[in-house]
């Protein structure tokens, strides 16, 4: 018989999961607004979540960073809610532009600059490679 114990930990997830939830479907209706509103042609859908969510990301974490939330919020469920869940799911790209951004402020400007280029080069690289793996494997 399996039992869940309801934890600190289990809520921190369940936090995680319900603001994921919720970008995901963010994501998704402006992906569809702005497919239907300047076609299919770029990915504008794309561009617009990474851009606005690299945005949000940064009022996000600096209004966290600035701010007392003593009882009025919990402060870190509101960072996993928010950042972790709702932005994550909305686009992984505001993680990845506050761990650059991060690195850059830690003075390892060189490590940053490295951590942008190698991320890009080696997902997109990682994307062309997976889709030549699943061509070689499912080609019908």
């Amino acid at each position: 018989m399996c039992v869940l114990v309801y934890s600190r930990g289990m809520q921190a997830y369940l936090i995680i999961f319900l603001g994921g939830g919720l970008g995901a479907a963010a994501r998704h209706f402006v992906g569809a607004a702005t497919g239907r509103s300047f076609g299919h042609g770029f990915p504008i859908g794309t561009l617009t979540v990474n851009v606005i969510g690299s945005l949000f990301m940064g009022v996000l974490i600096g209004w966290l960073a600035q701010r007392a939330l003593g009882n009025m919020i919990n402060g870190q469920d509101l960072r996993l809610f928010l950042a972790t869940g709702f932005l994550g799911g909305f686009t992984t790209f505001s993680a990845f532009s506050l761990d650059a951004i991060t690195l850059w402020e830690r003075g390892a400007t060189g490590l940053a600059a490295g951590y942008v280029v190698g991320s890009v080069v080696l997902s997109v690289l990682a994307v062309f490679f997976g889709l030549a793996i699943a061509r070689a494997l499912f080609a019908g």
